[in-house]
């Protein structure tokens, strides 16, 4: 037998060796089946909440959002960086944010829909990206001059959770976009234990900063594009304990928005973009302790959730107008704005 021949039949039996250690298609299609029935569980049924039902939907927010027994405070903390955004350039780390929310619910039995309303506070302070200490002041470095920092400060920031998708805030009437009424059922993920949640809202509205009365603090257009994104994860387990009428839940979020009034960017082109860990909890110990004993001094109203529904419900862009005064122009009346930069290098 020459080499060209021999290396044939090895392949033939090579081949048909093969063949006979290979289950045949039928008992292949056994072994993804029973692969398929005891691996990964991705059922969103169980045996106390539905997640594939409005109703499941409504008590499970309902119990990652506040608690459910109506008388508790449930407690977020966010800590992350904020982040400016300019064409031509990589993305600058600006400064820290860190804080906190108090919220508790409140029964909802007026109307149609019934459910809960949840009141909440939340508060905000910008930080030092080195050593942490809250900002009073600081340097933008796109204009290079030093501005006062304004926190936020959201009292109240209401809103109802019912069978159906709340609708996005009006921020006092400037957001007139409404979407259709739309039952409840969330974006979940389940493997095995591991529960996900994703949740997104885009929204494009007149400002309550106008460039004509805001000059330093608008933008441009008079518009705010704003996004916010949140990325949940929680213990199915837990979401399944009736016991548990509040939820601890760990997640990140991120939020695209103009630039922030007190940077006095005025009509410079860019933005700014939040990224932050966030989580809730039943005692108000996860949240960061400068900020914490910076609200114990400045803003102590803050450390307590509402008892009772207020209106209006706004962001802090629509808070900095109601309590802010415009920012003077330099002595030229010109208004200042950041250059793009020109990039050093070609393609």
């Amino acid at each position: 037998m020459d080499r060209r021949n021999f290396l044939a039949a090895g392949a033939a039996g090579a081949a048909g060796a093969a063949a006979m250690m290979l289950p045949s298609g039928g008992a292949l299609a056994k072994h993804k089946k029973d692969r398929n029935s005891d691996g990964v569980e991705r059922d969103l049924k169980g045996d106390y909440l539905d997640l594939t039902t409005p109703r499941g939907n409504r008590e499970a927010q309902a119990r990652f959002l506040a608690n459910i027994d109506m008388k508790s405070t449930k407690y977020g903390w966010f800590k992350g960086i904020v982040h400016g955004v300019r064409p031509g350039e990589a993305i600058r780390d600006l400064v820290g944010f860190t804080g906190f929310s108090c919220a508790r619910l409140l029964p909802n039995d007026e109307g149609a829909d019934p459910g809960y309303k949840k009141v909440l506070r939340e508060i905000g302070f910008y930080t030092d990206l080195e050593t942490g200490e809250i900002l009073e002041e600081w340097t933008n470095p796109y204009l290079n001059e030093t501005v006062r920092v304004v926190p936020i400060a959201n009292d109240p920031f209401n809103h109802t959770i019912t069978d159906y998708l709340y609708m996005p805030p009006s921020y006092g009437g400037l957001n007139t976009d409404m979407p259709p009424k739309i039952p409840l059922i969330k974006d979940w993920e389940r493997r095995d234990n591991d529960l996900i949640l994703a949740e997104r809202i885009n929204l494009f509205y007149p400002a309550a900063l106008q460039p004509d009365k805001w000059p330093r603090e608008a933008t441009a257009s008079g518009f705010n594009q704003v996004t916010e994104q949140f990325l949940y994860q929680f213990n199915w387990d837990e979401m399944q304990n009736p016991e548990l009428t509040g939820l601890p839940a760990r997640g990140t979020w991120t939020r695209t928005t103009p630039w922030l009034p007190w940077m006095l960017m005025g009509p410079s082109e860019g933005h700014c973009m939040y990224s932050c860990f966030f989580g809730s909890e039943n005692t108000i110990d996860y949240a960061d302790q400068k900020a914490l004993e910076y609200a114990a001094k400045h803003y102590p109203k803050f450390l307590e959730a509402p008892e009772i529904w207020e209106e209006p419900s706004l962001s802090s862009l629509e808070w900095y107008a109601r309590e802010q005064n415009p920012a003077p122009l330099p002595a030229d009346g010109k208004i200042p704005f950041a250059p793009l930069p020109k990039p050093s290098f070609k393609r």
